[in-house]
């Protein structure tokens, strides 16, 4: 399974993007899929969690902005991002997780921009 994300831009302080990750085959295969960020200088942060009993999860400096949703239909995660700060600014990857034979196997993204500035 191969994830493209797309959606990222630049955006001015208080807007909004809508990033997506398309599966090329079935997202219901994975037990987990997480959006990721990574700003320049800066290690790789998780930023939310959609697991597959449909709860949800985020870091604490988007919890209230961002949301993360799926759409089994589409084999898409989204990723709603709204009030964007300065340091949203990052490059977003989503990742898939999926469990076999008691491992744990991780599918990426190839990550898309995402700048906020004035």
């Amino acid at each position: 399974v191969q994830l493209q994300a797309s959606g990222g831009g630049l955006v001015r302080p208080g807007g909004s993007l809508r990033l997506s990750c398309a599966a090329s085959g079935s997202i219901s295969s994975f037990s987990e899929m997480d959006w990721y960020r990574q700003a320049p200088g800066n290690q790789r942060e998780w930023v939310a969690r959609f697991d597959n009993d449909g709860s949800t999860d985020y870091t604490d400096s988007v919890k209230g902005r961002f949301t993360i949703s799926r759409d089994n239909a589409k084999n898409t995660v989204y990723l709603q991002m709204r009030s964007l700060k300065l340091e949203d600014t990052a490059v977003y990857y989503c990742r898939g997780q999926s469990l076999r034979s008691g491992r744990a196997y991780d599918y990426w993204g190839q990550g898309t921009q995402v700048t906020v500035s004035s």
